[in-house]
């Protein structure tokens, strides 16, 4: 299937268009811009310079993609933004793309941002992610694959999201959510193991329990996080679900979310 560029669009002669990609009216295609078959771009969307997007991928009307990253060390360096392949971005949503620390934000395959999201200079998201709608990350967040957003819902800079887990919308996300969890409360804090999800990907009845077992020594046994720690260590079969726990705990400079309905 061909290229179709609307006649209204405006597209640099330096950009860089896959088979059977769709520009619609009005949208504005900068040089150095690099899309992939079969992806469309909707009425007055907008693709900035130093953005790459895969395949059939759909980019909705008067979104804002790769724009200059709204940070004040931004000395209008040269960077980037990725998209994976089938990676949905709905209207009005606004992606950044890195300051010169990291070079390249990143958003993975088989995402979906919804309406009025925000993707921040320097993010790292990974595969299957969901952003509803009016979440917003701040620079530098990190998302594991499978992770989801709430609407409404601000994340604070450099917070790191684990893997298949789900945070509630309308919730702040100061700090960082451990994976296979579900996050709500105000202040956010842990509810439980994010079942239903772990149940629809695939995992075992018996990773979900050593999970569930961490979960509880880590939250629910009154001890604090490098006791809890220990004690997995020491009395939960290590299969590598549970070490992928251990090393985001490890891992984290924001620390870890309380468990919900603390106030500490």
């Amino acid at each position: 299937m061909s290229t179709q560029i609307d006649p209204r669009a405006v597209v640099s002669p330096k950009a860089a268009l896959g088979e059977g990609v769709r520009i619609g009216p009005f949208a504005v295609i900068e040089e150095d811009v690099v899309i992939g078959a079969g992806t469309s771009v909707g009425p007055h969307a907008m693709i900035y310079a130093g953005t790459r997007i895969g395949k059939d991928c759909r980019i909705f009307n008067s979104a804002s993609v790769g724009g200059p990253p709204q940070d004040l060390k931004f000395k209008g360096e040269t960077t980037y933004l990725e998209i994976g392949d089938r990676t949905v971005i709905r209207e009005f949503a606004t992606l950044n793309r890195a300051t010169g620390e990291s070079g390249v934000t990143r958003v993975g395959s088989d995402c979906l941002l919804m309406a009025y999201t925000h993707v921040a200079h320097d993010c790292q998201l990974g595969n299957h992610v969901i952003l509803a709608n009016c979440a917003a990350l701040g620079g530098h967040v990190i998302m594991g694959d499978y992770a989801i957003i709430g609407g409404l819902t601000p994340v604070h800079q450099f917070v790191h999201i684990g893997e298949h887990s789900m945070i509630g919308g309308g919730f702040r996300v100061p700090k960082d959510v451990p994976p296979f969890v579900l996050a709500g409360d105000d202040p956010l804090g842990f509810e439980r193991l994010n079942l239903l999800g772990l149940r629809r990907r695939g995992f075992s009845s018996k990773v979900i329990e050593l999970l569930d077992l961490a979960y509880r020594t880590l939250y629910k046994s009154n001890l604090n996080v490098s006791q809890a720690v220990q004690k997995i260590r020491d009395e939960v079969e290590l299969v590598p679900e549970v070490q992928r726990v251990l090393d985001f705990i490890a891992e984290s400079k924001r620390g870890i979310i309380p468990a919900a309905g603390r106030r500490d």
